[in-house]
């Protein structure tokens, strides 16, 4: 059985108090590691760690951060089936899927900002007419803490830690207790790279237990969060009266929308992926999907043909498309909202209930469902599932789409096809989400911003935005 370890002042320890948590492999429904159930106690031993060491690291030359950090993305590299293997074996991912998006991504976060630090330039203002001149110091927050969700355990990890280690910041950072095996191991990446001790200092457990103790902790200057809406109001809540910045990413209810001129195999293909890729268990889903009248009908039946051809089974099989449900609560949470939409008069068109894998039959596995006959402020098209399940529903033309897509309380992503450019240009300029896609989905630019706005979130991540977030920025005007 695996025992995981915190990371804290660059050593491997085990939580204070000798507590432990049971991580399961969905797949099997079973327990396979340990991981420490850390308490605040361990929280001070990582900060006292963090600030005795952001004196010397934020002050090291961006050259030699980067230098490490791009050792760092090598040793994902090096390490690269280990990581996948443990990736989908923690989340219940179609191994396939952690190898073509989770590890190259998590190594692409790492090189991205070791290389945008040493381009991240002051800025200066002359002030002709008064004789002085104006100029910006971007300087490291001091110790701040990152948060990431299960569902991207690597990836949205290193998306996180990259741009706060990059710009001098000294980091606490909390997995998911669901998922924190490759977090785990990019510990043991990180001291074999030469990153100096207290720099980064990971902490696994219970969010309700350290996630409160960072969030409250007067040493902790800046929060970054991604996960439920729920999770991110609580930590805005108390960590508001401490000042703290926050940049909170959270839930959504993405619409797609499909107008009668798209290019039809592209837009079939890629809804299924929008609404099944890693079990629907992406922020970025489009579980919400708007089709023109004049093609509804041809567009749902193949929709649910395309839907049914994808493989359910075991992760580590190379023909799954579909894996299991990440834990047994949240498994049981999806088909809550099942039987929740059937109540709200929705007609099941395909799946709807559990799965049984063969050699997997104590996993979590829910067949990919998509409801239709349901209201636009019914609870299903309302709340965040999160799973394989999406809606379908008409629509009769622009005006009707953009009110079907801004009836929600979030605002994080949508995804539009058409072929008329100036349709698709007014409708993204009207549509609230932080992020709209034409004519494609999950095509992700490292140096844009990325985040949500209403219940979807606070603030940018991603590019100058991260770098700005993690940075303070001081004045210096000098008068001739």
């Amino acid at each position: 059985m695996k025992h995981i370890s915190n990371y804290i002042n660059g050593q491997l320890v085990p939580a204070k108090q000798g507590l432990t948590l049971e991580v399961f492999n969905p797949a099997k429904g079973k327990v396979y590691a340990y991981a420490p159930d850390s308490t605040p106690e361990d929280i001070e031993d990582a900060v006292a760690a963090a600030s005795n060491a952001f004196a010397s690291w934020s002050k090291t030359n961006p050259e030699l951060r980067s230098e490490i950090m791009l050792k760092i993305a090598d040793g994902i590299d090096a390490r690269f089936d280990e990581l996948a293997l443990a990736e989908s074996i923690d989340n219940g991912k179609p191994l396939n899927l952690a190898k073509n998006m989770d590890i190259p991504r998590a190594a692409s976060n790492i090189r991205f900002f070791a290389k945008a630090i040493t381009q991240f330039a002051t800025e200066a203002h002359e002030m002709v007419s008064e004789e002085a001149i104006n100029y910006t110091l971007r300087q490291p927050i001091g110790v701040v803490a990152c948060i990431s969700p299960w569902n991207l355990p690597l990836y949205l990890f290193t998306w996180k830690i990259a741009p706060a280690i990059a710009t001098g910041n000294t980091v606490i950072a909390k997995p998911s207790e669901v998922t924190p095996m490759t977090a785990y191991l990019l510990s043991e990446i990180c001291i074999d790279a030469g990153l100096p001790a207290g720099v980064l200092n990971i902490i696994h457990g219970r969010g309700e237990v350290i996630g409160d103790a960072i969030s409250t902790h007067r040493k902790i200057k800046a929060i970054s969060f991604t996960g439920s809406t729920r999770v991110g109001g609580h930590i805005a809540s108390i960590a508001a009266p401490m000042y703290k910045k926050l940049s909170l990413e959270m839930g959504g209810k993405n619409p797609t929308l499909v107008f009668s001129d798209c290019d039809y195999g592209k837009a079939l293909a890629s809804v299924v992926r929008s609404s099944f890729t890693n079990q629907g268990q992406i922020c970025l889903c489009g579980s919400r999907i708007y089709v023109q009248q004049s093609i509804y009908e041809k567009f749902k039946n193949d929709l649910i043909k395309a839907a049914e051809g994808l493989t359910i089974g075991d992760p580590l099989d190379a023909n799954t498309k579909i894996g299991a449900i990440v834990s047994k609560p949240h498994y049981e949470k999806i088909l809550y909202h099942i039987e929740l939409a059937k109540e709200e008069g929705g007609h099941i068109l395909t799946g709807g209930h559990s799965v049984s894998v063969e050699g997997c039959e104590q996993g979590w596995y829910i067949a990919q469902t998509i409801i239709e006959n349901l209201s636009a402020e019914c609870r299903t098209n309302q709340e965040e599932i999160f799973g394989p399940v999406v809606t379908i529903t008409p629509f009769e033309d622009d005006a009707q789409a953009l009110d079907l897509a801004n009836n929600t309380q979030y605002g994080l992503a949508c995804s539009l096809w058409t072929q008329d450019i100036s349709r698709a240009h007014r409708m993204a300029r009207d549509i609230n989400a932080g992020i709209v896609w034409i004519n494609t989905w999950l095509m992700r630019d490292l140096r844009t911003p990325f985040g949500g706005m209403n219940h979807s979130g606070v603030g940018r991540e991603g590019g100058n935005e991260a770098l700005r977030f993690f940075t303070e920025a001081k004045n210096v005007c000098v008068k001739y």
